[in-house]
């Protein structure tokens, strides 16, 4: 629970800095100006993935905040994800932001960026790799802690029997989530592969698992999205299995106040875009090496029944 204390009062800080306005901001944004700062903020995010438009969008409002330039792009395969950031590193940017799905295919690149002397964070997934790296800090949250979370709240609502869908191949983050619920829930859970980026595919594999096991009693996904193909899939394969999910949305806010998903875990995506760019534009301006060597948590926060409807104003938004 420290834990989780302390990366409210990190995201506080973030969203205090963020919201700045006047004499004391003006400043370094200047500053910011003179220099001409370019970040690169390269992903492992598949085309259509509502999660990772989250993340753009805090980096770009970031950008706009501090006057510098945020450019974004993603690819789910590793080896191209590589190129990106090797070519970043060619156009001599300021500083990079990287998510690290799979460490190994990352790792030159990663180590190639620093040695050009060009500042590194990685976000959301790559929490155990970032320092071997030479990156400054990672931004995301701990899989385990929130695994091991979800689980025990699991365990309190009763599941025996869970699915937990996996929408990336590869994703050692995703991955890590599956066994860190198994460690704490107590029963059965099996991990679901599916194709995350074909709704209606997800969609039909979880309800053919349903109708093959009547015993299954609970589906767990692993993106906001997913979860509204479960909620889809339980009521097509007339099962009583319920919903949970790691990550938000406005229909998963929306399915959490209809009673159709028990709750959602935000690791908080525009946080970790927005947090990201403010460590790099300290960084350029003020020489700050961000996080103290350790990783800045940005979740998790779980959202239910009882908070949804304040948090759901600003999912509408798209910033939650």
């Amino acid at each position: 629970m420290k834990k989780f204390a302390v990366a409210g009062v990190v995201v506080g800080l973030f969203l205090a800095v963020a919201g700045c306005s006047g004499t004391g901001q003006e400043k370094g944004a200047d500053e910011a100006s003179d220099l001409d700062l370019t970040y690169a903020i390269v992903t492992h995010g598949a085309p259509g993935d509502a999660f990772w438009d989250r993340v753009k969008s805090g980096a770009e409002r970031a950008g706009k905040d501090y006057g510098v330039k945020v450019e974004y792009s993603s690819d789910a395969d590793p080896a191209k994800q590589s190129q990106l950031v090797d070519g970043a590193v060619a156009d001599k940017v300021d500083g990079v932001i990287v998510s690290m799905a799979n460490p190994d295919g990352l790792e030159q690149s990663v180590k190639n960026a620093v040695a050009a002397g060009i500042p590194v964070i990685t976000i959301n997934s790559g929490i155990d790799k970032w320092k071997e790296f030479g990156a400054m800090t990672h931004i995301g949250q701990s899989e385990e802690i929130a695994g091991n979370a979800v689980g025990a709240r699991l365990k309190t609502a009763g599941w025996k029997n869970a699915l937990c869908v996996i929408q990336e191949a590869g994703n050692v983050g995703l991955e890590e989530r599956c066994k860190a619920v198994t460690a704490t829930m107590g029963g059965k859970v099996t991990n679901l592969q599916v194709d995350g980026t074909d709704d209606n595919a997800v969609q039909a594999t979880i309800t053919s698992k349903l109708q093959a096991d009547k015993t299954i009693d609970g589906v767990l996904t692993l993106g906001g999205q997913y979860a509204i193909d479960a909620v889809s899939a339980v009521g097509e394969a007339g099962s009583s299995a319920k919903v949970a999910t790691f990550d938000l949305s406005a229909d998963v806010i929306k399915n959490i106040q209809d009673g159709k998903i028990e709750f959602a875990v935000d690791q908080q995506p525009f946080v970790q875009g927005y947090a990201a760019v403010t460590a790099l534009y300290l960084k350029s301006i003020n020489g700050n090496d961000f996080g103290g060597g350790q990783p800045v948590y940005s979740g998790p926060a779980f959202i239910t029944k009882e908070n949804a409807d304040a948090v759901g104003k600003f999912a509408a938004k798209g910033t939650r």
